[in-house]
């Protein structure tokens, strides 16, 4: 009896310390993931930032740019995106897991500023986008190209489940839209996304 009770005690220590185990390393995984996309962020924005420089060391043929002769290739940094809260981030041409992990996607079958329709840009909820959610209506979003800079303001936000195709669609008019996985805080792929539409300022 003594033995018995001895083997199921030192059994349930083992299996407590695997599981603290487990989750130390788990936990370190996330923390070292999370990191790296801050360095890589980081270095696509100092990239951003020079390429929409006003006196840009670009080549003539890339600061001559316009709306008309902007085709960036995947995974090309476009530019920057500036938040009410002074974050700026960096755009990138795709939203594949490589274009995600430098910062804002934008959604290549979609438009860019300035050609009047819909524009889309995407992001990780625990990254560039942790914030997402505090964006209200009213507040002023802007994106800055090489061809130029646009504001918009936004005019709501929603909620649509991860498999819904209504958010992208033809648009009459220009439509910049932010789109994130939720719950913000969810552990494990989001069954939602969280969807924020904005418009051109006028002028």
């Amino acid at each position: 009896m003594v033995w018995g009770k001895r083997s199921k005690l030192s059994f349930t220590k083992i299996f407590s310390l695997l599981l603290l185990l487990g989750g130390s390393v788990f936990l370190v995984l996330g923390i070292t993931g999370i990191w790296t996309q801050h360095v890589s962020v980081g270095k696509s924005l100092q990239e951003a930032k020079t390429i929409t420089m006003v006196n840009s060391p670009r080549p003539k043929a890339e600061i001559e740019t316009t709306v008309d002769t902007f085709v960036p290739k995947i995974g090309q940094v476009l530019g920057l995106i500036s938040l009410p809260n002074d974050k700026k981030l960096p755009i990138i041409q795709g939203t594949e897991t490589p274009q995600l992990k430098k910062g804002v996607g934008h959604y290549s079958k979609s438009s860019f500023p300035g050609q009047g329709s819909q524009v889309i840009l995407s992001g990780h909820r625990d990254t560039v986008f942790s914030h997402l959610g505090e964006l209200k209506k009213g507040d002023q979003i802007r994106v800055k190209l090489p061809y130029g800079s646009f504001t918009y303001t936004v005019d709501h936000t929603t909620i649509v489940m991860a498999d819904n195709q209504e958010v992208i669609h033809p648009t009459d008019r220009e439509e910049l839209v932010l789109t994130t996985c939720y719950p913000f805080y969810y552990i494990g792929n989001a069954p939602k996304r969280y969807i924020v539409y904005a418009y051109p300022v006028k002028d």
